[in-house]
């Protein structure tokens, strides 16, 4: 703690960086990066919110945070990442959130909400579609091939050396969206910064995961927020995501031609859904 803000907090042994800015006595909106950024993804929402009276908890998440890289894909499921935001949760101390979260950090914020109601207000989850719903999705073969990736990550140490490689992570991320400016920011932040192998184990652990477990139905308020230039998420799991949400209180927004890279692509859009749904 410094002051009344959290600069970082503890859990299951690790340590956790995280960005608590705006408003001290604001509502707060947790924000859950994805794959592969850090909470810097939000610079350009964060402003928007605050404006609005919300204060705003993004952490670093497990495998990001220099002092939250365990060894071993078991380190990495997603009950323990579940875990590490409800802790998060209980340290800010300010009762249920409001839970944002984009890519894979929408996979754990709708985990969470799933599993963890009583800690969320509302959610509003940014790309990556109910859990359920994008396993039914992957049957296809149009959401298989755009997730080719995630069988590449299961490799051992070939992976981080691809990833590692500017023309090669450029190409990679460059073809679902990512400019110059945030593949820099990427080759800052998470390859010299040490963050590539936590990342890639997010993937590595999910043959440890039970599909049939991946998210119960999820009743609390929820948005839903979808680019129809994602080269990552089809549309079959965005449109399947309504069988798995309490319908009276959930919404859909489409974006039109914007790729997978919301948060930094359309900040100002983003934090006006965020504002609706938290309103």
């Amino acid at each position: 703690m410094s002051g009344d803000r959290l600069t970082g907090f503890t859990h299951d042994g690790l340590h956790f960086d995280v960005r608590d800015e705006g408003p001290a006595d604001g509502p707060v909106v947790v924000l859950l990066h994805g794959f592969p950024q850090t909470s810097s993804s939000w610079d350009g929402v964060v402003p928007v919110l605050h404006e609005a009276g919300y204060r705003t908890v993004a952490p670093d998440q497990r495998g990001y945070s220099p002092g939250a890289r365990p060894r071993g894909r078991s380190s990495y499921t997603l009950g323990k990442l579940v875990d590490d935001v409800v802790a998060l949760v209980e340290q800010v101390g300010a009762g249920p959130v409001h839970l944002v979260g984009h890519d894979w950090g929408a996979a754990v914020a709708w985990s969470v909400a799933s599993a963890h109601p009583e800690v969320v207000r509302t959610l509003t989850t940014v790309s990556v579609p109910h859990p359920q719903a994008f396993v039914r999705a992957l049957r296809t073969p149009s959401q298989l091939a755009k997730s080719w990736y995630m069988g590449f990550f299961q490799l051992p140490w070939l992976p981080e050396r691809a990833m590692s490689s500017p023309a090669v992570s450029r190409r990679m991320l460059g073809r679902i969206g990512m400019d110059r400016a945030a593949h820099e920011r990427f080759r800052r932040e998470i390859v010299q910064g040490g963050a590539l192998h936590g990342g890639i184990c997010w993937y590595r652990a999910l043959p440890l995961e039970n599909p049939r477990g991946l998210g119960r139905r999820v009743t609390v308020p929820t948005t839903f927020v979808w680019s129809d230039a994602d080269g990552a998420l089809g549309r079959t799991g965005a449109e399947l995501t309504a069988e798995y949400v309490d319908a009276a209180t959930y919404r859909f927004e489409v974006l039109e031609g914007v790729s997978h890279w919301i948060p930094e692509q359309e900040p100002r859009r983003l934090a006006e859904i965020v504002l609706d749904r938290v309103r």
